[in-house]
């Protein structure tokens, strides 16, 4: 067990902490959870890069252990009112839908490598941020008015453009199959 799949496997258990933060209005705890998750994926990063210690194991822990925390988060948020109910069904949607087509093409024998677009990075950048945002508005009793609200549309319109490319990708790469096959 690398020191890197520790770390993962300690961000899974921050995911329950921050939902229980969040369901009791534990609001300051529930950011600073989110936060130390958020940092502890960096430096999970980090020393896989820097130290060599990427493993198999990994590569499928750390994408596992972000979309938990993103998904959880934004759908209490959005239970709470928070986040807008069509931003949450987008981003959970989209999510199921690459999972549900990686499930499906390794069914068919033909896996799919699922390596994340820039898009996409965008996407959970800006999803991360909208988080700390709306954490930080309900811990300090503030508001960040015109900001979350940009936020919440670009993360709306990077949710969209993101499944829209990994559809593109996921059906380039099942047609290549499709014409082997005839």
């Amino acid at each position: 067990m690398t020191i890197p799949n520790i770390i993962t496997i300690i961000r899974f258990f921050l995911v329950p902490a921050v939902v229980f933060a969040l369901l009791t209005g534990h609001m300051g705890w529930a950011l600073i959870c989110f936060v130390v998750a958020g940092v502890s994926d960096g430096v999970d990063g980090f020393i896989a890069r820097h130290f060599n210690q990427r493993s198999v194991l990994g590569a499928y822990l750390d994408p596992m252990a972000d979309k938990l925390l993103l998904v959880s988060v934004f759908v209490v948020l959005g239970f709470m009112g928070e986040l807008p109910l069509w931003l949450v069904i987008a981003a959970v949607s989209r999510d199921a839908l690459i999972v549900g087509a990686v499930l499906l093409s390794t069914i068919m024998s033909h896996p799919v490598a699922v390596k994340p677009l820039f898009v996409s990075k965008a996407n959970t950048a800006v999803q991360i941020v909208l988080v700390i945002a709306v954490l930080a508005e309900l811990a300090f009793a503030t508001a960040f008015g015109p900001a979350r609200t940009l936020l919440i549309w670009s993360s709306g319109l990077l949710t969209v453009a993101s499944a829209a490319a990994y559809l593109v990708q996921w059906l380039k790469h099942m047609g290549r199959y499709e014409e082997a096959e005839s």
